[in-house]
């Protein structure tokens, strides 16, 4: 017992010794990467977030900011694809596009209650979130964003979609749609919940956008516009 207690000892000291001389010669590698550094690494990150927020997610605000950006143009769900075909196969093409852009314009409107969620998560990342995003994967500071505003976004995004879709008539329309599809012979009833659906279209474009704004930054020296951006991004390509 004695001897297994220290193998274990012997096994664990090892590793904190491993863990330590790992840590050491990430200081040294990266003296930028302490609290103490005159390098702003939070401000840097926060600036390259906000450039994600204002330069990507504003263009998703615009009228076709979602329908005519094939990145995140929302298309109709896969039970609704079958909808859709039957639909232009009776001649009522119309109807079909229509439906498809209503989905797209309540993305559209529901986007604009974003940005002052993205803001306070942003202002709200610490050194060490700041460390973490800036040594981790092109995606980091997305995925960050993400794990921090999905739930708040949602609870914004799906009542404004919902009255979205009253005020252009969207619902009058997919109802008609809906109808019309479920009249034909020998077809399988539908009836999807597209407000949840649309909700989770619109945040999966808008975290897609911001996504590509971070590789840019992270890819592309040009886009680093102000001298933090340059110092910050300095030190991940060092990695």
């Amino acid at each position: 017992m004695k001897k297994f207690l220290s193998t274990v000892f012997v096994f664990g000291l090892s590793f904190i010794l491993l863990s330590c001389a790992e840590m050491q010669q990430m200081a040294n590698q990266f003296p930028e990467l302490n609290p103490n550094s005159p390098i702003d690494i939070s401000g840097g990150l926060k600036e390259a977030l906000n450039n994600g927020i204002s330069k990507q997610v504003s263009k998703l605000t615009a009228v076709d900011g979602f329908y005519k950006n094939e990145m995140v143009k929302i298309l109709l769900p896969e039970e609704l694809q079958k909808v859709d075909k039957a639909l232009r196969k009776i001649g009522l093409n119309s109807l079909a596009d229509d439906g498809i852009k209503m989905l797209n314009r309540a993305a559209e409107d529901a986007t604009k209650e974003a940005t002052p969620i993205f803001v306070d998560a942003v202002k709200n990342m610490s050194f060490t979130d700041a460390k973490s995003i800036l040594m981790g994967n092109e995606r980091s500071a997305t995925t960050y964003l993400q794990n921090s505003t999905t739930t708040p976004l949602y609870a914004k995004f799906n009542p404004v979609i919902k009255n979205s879709f009253a005020k252009v008539g969207a619902d009058k329309v997919w109802n008609n749609i809906i109808t019309k599809y479920n009249a034909i012979p020998l077809v399988k009833k539908v009836n999807p919940d597209l407000t949840d659906y649309t909700t989770n279209k619109a945040l999966e474009g808008v975290f897609k956008m911001i996504a590509v704004e971070e590789k840019n930054i992270r890819t592309n020296l040009k886009s680093r516009t102000s001298t933090l951006l340059q110092k910050v991004f300095a030190m991940q390509d060092k990695k």
